[in-house]
């Protein structure tokens, strides 16, 4: 079983799965590609799947693909705990420029769908996470794009005192959406 619960934002919807639970742990389907499509009626084919660890604190984003490149996820935390966040940056959107935050954790188990021509980022609240996520593109360095986590229009709280996050020197030089013309 796989229960879809809809986000304020268009197109971006958070899976859940049914997690099998006894005295030996757990189990749960955590991808299948015909019960994605029956349930969320998408035919996507995801053909690359990442995986990063970060330590408490560690804010990576907001991050996109541009143009043809542009990314549909499926993104979970597999460890520990994070803060996870959506931009809609697809100017026909009647939710652009929104953002949505969940949190995703291996004790929730929820994954979340992130449309193509959004930007995404997230923030490890545990002591350490490992997050993993399929995309539906290959990586395309020219296509490489951001904005920075503090952007004035979007307003995010990102629920951490900025002196208690550690971000990449990328992740610290990224523009503005005023800057990238958004």
């Amino acid at each position: 079983m796989l229960e879809i619960e809809n986000t304020p934002l268009k197109d971006c919807f958070i899976l859940k799965p049914s997690v099998f639970k006894d005295h030996r742990g757990t189990f749960m389907e955590s991808f299948s590609q015909r019960r994605f499509e029956e349930v969320t009626g998408l035919h996507l084919n995801f053909v690359q799947d990442n995986q990063s660890t970060s330590t408490k604190g560690v804010l990576r984003g907001l991050h996109f693909q541009k143009g043809k490149f542009a990314q549909a996820k499926l993104v979970r935390a597999v460890v520990g705990e994070i803060l996870d966040v959506v931009v809609d940056l697809r100017p026909d959107s009647p939710t652009y420029l929104k953002s949505f935050k969940v949190i995703l954790s291996n004790e929730n188990q929820y994954q979340l769908f992130v449309p193509a021509g959004f930007a995404h980022g997230f923030l490890t609240r545990s002591e350490t996470s490992v997050f993993a996520y399929k995309c539906d593109q290959y990586y395309h360095k020219d296509s490489d794009a951001g904005i920075i986590w503090k952007d004035p229009t979007l307003n995010i709280d990102w629920e951490m005192p900025e002196e208690e996050l550690i971000l990449s020197e990328k992740d610290k030089q990224l523009p503005t959406l005023e800057s990238l013309g958004l």
